[in-house]
């Protein structure tokens, strides 16, 4: 789940790793009970909560996507289970807010066989930097504009930023890296892929499985991998489970051998000690639709609805009473910035207060006790995920109720992970308000969600115009690392006070390994680190 993987978790994002919804990159911490001794030449089968439609790994903001695209695309950088920065197919790297340089490895090849070169990388970069190729990449990992050159001979690659952008180095080390023949003819990479992964598409089946082979002749990252290493599959299946019952029920069955499970059903796998590694991940994020000339475009609407929610009893239901308060955007553990930038920020909950601000914004209420305003009703449309349990359903009629209560009239709308994708990030559809957790690992990486141009165009999908925020974003930009978060949180704080998007609760998703043992990176199961055992 390094993009938005929203995140939706469990689901993408920014949706799915079946555990983030968007922006993939969750927090991980360890939990073992794999034993056995590796077995070589196996298949390894993992469930995938949702289709991953178009692969190309530059056109796409779901979790559940990049985590397929793992096993088929390295970056520049790796990141490690503990969060820190590896050698991927760059085995040196350094820089500052507005240059960053990488030094390839020797010997990395594409899956064709032809080598990889640093003026190919260098294209890439350019490619997803020139926002005319509208790549979803821009902005999370290339900043807009930003220019790259190559010296093949030493093969270096300099990639220039036109604004200071903090987190260079390691933004433009996530991108995925596409080959030569995958970048002159994209449509290749929708069903197929065009990599230096460890693994190929042998067969796509949409909506139903994915077929991937190891290339024996992989001996690069990340980090300290080694070609030969025991217990690889040879070949990987990952099989569209979108039930979740239905997915623990093919892991205790020996059907499949990793799972990420976000509902109730986690708490029996957990019982049976199957092996385990944890996600941490935003689940309760609530986002306004404040595009010009909808109700929830007025600050004083955002707040009474707020104001109506009693989020800790909301955030108990979506998490079956298991989570954690949200103290910031970025997903827990992850990232350099430890402040809580929510708490004392969020307008807290008080229905009289909420009734008095809508009566004070002119919506009255008329008929049917439905509040009014020259005419029009406010009736509300509320997006929630299906890929993340059946507890999102749960919340949402809580939060339904409780702004009936208000006087609001709220028709609520499951959708699935390519709905997420086109009616609410690629701005095809009417949304007001919606559950859509969006799951980064640094805070710039947020930055074009919350602000600038909006879809088709940009990745503002809710609209949000917010000059305290860009402000702030602007000054922590050009601080390199640690040093600016200060300025990160003074930026979150001015979404919270201006009530543009509402982080209320995070949770842990378990990813469950049968007959297989793995390692995660940002939310993803690591390709290179998974054993299968004997």
């Amino acid at each position: 789940m390094r993009s938005v993987r929203t995140a939706l978790a469990a689901g993408a994002l920014v949706t799915g790793l079946a555990a983030c919804l968007a922006l993939s990159a969750c927090s991980s911490s360890e939990q073992t009970a794999g034993t056995g001794q590796a077995a070589e030449g196996k298949t390894m089968t993992m469930a995938i909560s949702a289709d991953p439609g178009n692969l190309d790994p530059q056109f796409t903001s779901l979790s559940v996507t990049m985590q397929v695209d793992w096993f088929l695309y390295d970056s520049l950088v790796g990141i490690s289970p503990d969060g820190k920065q590896v050698p991927g197919l760059a085995d040196k790297f350094e820089g500052n807010s507005t240059t960053a340089k990488y030094t390839l490895r020797k010997g990395v090849t594409c899956a064709d066989g032809t080598p990889l070169t640093a003026s190919t990388v260098a294209q890439n970069i350019n490619f997803v930097g020139n926002p005319a190729n509208k790549s979803t990449r821009i902005g999370v990992f290339i900043p807009p504009g930003a220019k790259a050159t190559a010296d093949d001979a030493t093969g270096t690659v300099t990639v220039t930023a036109p604004a200071p952008d903090a987190f260079l180095v390691r933004n433009v080390g996530g991108l995925h890296i596409v080959c030569s023949k995958g970048m002159k003819d994209r449509s290749i990479l929708k069903q197929s892929s065009d990599g230096t992964g460890m693994y190929t598409v042998a067969e796509a089946v949409p909506g139903d499985h994915y077929t991937l082979t190891r290339r024996k002749e992989y001996a690069w990252g990340p980090g300290d991998f080694k070609q030969g290493q025991s217990g690889l599959p040879d070949k990987v299946v990952l099989k569209v489970v979108s039930n979740e019952t239905t997915a623990a029920n093919l892991l205790l069955s020996g059907q499949v051998n990793i799972v990420a499970i976000a509902g109730p059903d986690k708490q029996r796998l957990q019982a049976q000690k199957t092996f385990q590694r944890e996600a941490g991940t935003p689940l309760g994020e609530l986002w306004f639709n404040q595009k010009a000339g909808l109700p929830t475009a007025d600050l004083a609407v955002r707040k009474a609805l707020t104001q109506a929610l009693d989020l800790t009893q909301l955030g108990k239901v979506i998490t079956s009473g298991t989570g954690s308060p949200a103290t910031r955007l970025v997903a827990p553990g992850m990232g350099p910035c430890p402040d809580d930038t929510v708490t004392g920020n969020l307008p807290g909950h008080d229905l009289d207060a909420a009734k008095a601000a809508l009566d004070a914004a002119g919506w009255r209420p008329g008929a049917g006790g439905i509040r009014q305003k020259a005419g029009t009703k406010l009736s509300l449309v509320f997006y929630y995920p299906t890929s993340l349990g059946p507890t999102l359903q749960s919340g949402a009629e809580l939060l339904q109720k409780a702004w009936s209560e208000l006087g609001v009239d709220v028709s609520l709308k499951a959708v699935s992970t390519a709905e997420i994708s086109t009616v609410v990030l690629a701005g095809q559809g009417t949304w007001h308000a919606g559950l859509i957790p969006l799951t980064v690992s640094l805070p710039s990486q947020l930055v074009s969600f919350l602000s600038g141009t909006g879809p088709p165009n940009g990745s503002n999908f809710s609209s949000i115009k917010n000059p305290e925020y860009d402000a702030a974003v602007a000054k922590a930009a050009a601080i390199p690392g640690a040093d600016g978060c200060a300025d990160w949180a003074t930026a979150e704080r001015a979404l919270f006070k201006q009530v543009n998007l509402v982080p209320f609760v995070n949770s842990t998703v378990p990813i469950f390994g049968k007959g297989a043992t793995f390692d995660l990176s940002e939310g993803s199961v690591i390709p290179s680190s998974i054993k299968m055992l004997g």
